[in-house]
């Protein structure tokens, strides 16, 4: 698989979740299994930006456009989830800041306050802290493959482990671990396709349309979900 098809794959599954989010009931089991089935999108989305950021030919550019969209998708994610909170491009440029604090020549210790500083505020967006984890792991482990592979297996345990702490007030502790098991799936799908299934390469057939589509889909999906749930309700 390319790059390309790897990132329809997360903009299905991630369309699975919002879908879940937005019209099924909490608890059912196919609410329960089309939320899971999106936990494979942000881990994926964090490996791709990482890769990105490696290749890209112009970083500034890059930033641009993941701050450009996550602004443009603010408010679509906001009417989607009637909640006021910054979406996952916000997120993922919270995670480019990252990458280019940790690429820049000074102290050690400064770098990490200013990384602090930036997992702090990603305590108000989509993913909080762990996308920017992944995003760390990911840059640490680049370019070896069992380094990248336990990066996947201990962004999966993490994942899973926040699932299991957030819902044991609600849930008995067997259910609980069951789903933060479930939960986990996803993040491990996704370290599976990339390490086994990714032939490194984009798309033959990839051009300019392809790279700003992944852009545009996020806040017209949203925009598109929201009007569709407020036509429901009529």
């Amino acid at each position: 698989m390319n790059r390309d098809q790897i990132k329809f794959l997360a903009i299905i599954t991630m369309t699975c979740n919002h879908i879940a989010n937005i019209f099924l009931t909490p608890g059912t089991l196919l609410f329960e299994v089309m939320i899971d089935i999106g936990y494979f999108t942000a881990i994926t989305m964090c490996y791709f930006l990482v890769e990105g950021y490696g290749y890209t030919h112009d970083k500034k550019k890059y930033g641009e456009r993941l701050l450009l969209f996550g602004v443009i998708s603010f408010v679509p994610f906001c009417l989607a989830f009637g909640m006021v909170q910054m979406n996952m491009l916000c997120t993922l440029f919270l995670c480019f800041l990252i990458l280019k604090v940790m690429e820049m020549s000074t102290l050690k210790w400064e770098k990490w306050i200013v990384i602090l500083i930036l997992i702090f505020v990603s305590l108000y967006s989509d993913w909080a802290l762990l996308a920017p984890v992944f995003t760390i792991l990911f840059a640490k482990s680049k370019g070896n493959r069992i380094k990248t592979a336990i990066s996947f297996g201990i962004g999966a345990c993490l994942f899973a482990g926040f699932n299991y702490l957030s819902n044991l007030e609600s849930m008995s502790t067997g259910s609980a671990l069951i789903h933060a098991l479930c939960s986990g799936i996803g993040p491990v799908v996704a370290g599976i396709i990339i390490l086994f299934c990714y032939n490194g390469k984009k798309s033959n057939h990839a051009g300019k349309a392809s790279k700003w589509f992944f852009y545009i889909y996020y806040p017209a999906h949203l925009l598109f979900l929201w009007a569709v749930h407020q036509l429901c309700m009529l």
